[in-house]
């Protein structure tokens, strides 16, 4: 777990590149970019910025050029608006937080489906073997035998 301290200026640095991202840079290669999250080392000279990019691949592809460009212009702002002795290093990393969600959530369906027709085939479904599958003998419909401690009928008498 990060220190609070480390964990403010990892939020920090996600508001200055969002906003950067926003208002400042303007290559054209650069597509509908969200930034999700920025993890920072504990001694604040790394920061991994996770984004995610809304489009086809070819986008997506684009928007890493384009966001590898800006790297430097985004690392001065940063250090500039942190005021920081050493600003951290600036990693960008696709997110693949997305698309692990739409995988689980293909895999729930697969199973949602797989559920409701072994549902269906159940419906109509008996037991193989009798309802009550326990021996009853007539004889025994008395009263029970005492038995003694071997297990062997006791003898009345």
């Amino acid at each position: 777990m990060a220190s609070p301290r480390v964990r403010k200026i990892a939020d920090r640095i996600q508001v200055i590149v969002a906003e950067m991202l926003e208002r400042r840079i303007k290559d054209p290669r650069l597509g509908f970019v969200t930034i999700t999250d920025v993890r920072l080392t504990g001694d604040t000279q790394q920061a991994t910025v996770f984004y995610t990019v809304l489009g086809e691949p070819a986008e997506v592809d684009d928007s890493a050029a384009a966001l590898r460009s800006a790297t430097g212009v985004i690392r001065s702002e940063v250090g500039r608006q942190l005021g920081m002795r050493h600003t951290p290093t600036l990693d960008f990393v696709l997110d693949a937080v997305p698309e692990n969600a739409r995988h689980i959530e293909d895999l729930l369906a697969r199973a949602r489906a797989s559920d409701a027709e072994v549902a269906r085939n159940a419906a109509g479904a008996q037991y193989a073997g009798d309802p009550d599958p326990y021996r009853h003998d007539v004889a025994d419909a008395g009263e029970p035998e005492e038995t003694d401690r071997t297990g062997d009928a006791a003898e009345r008498g």
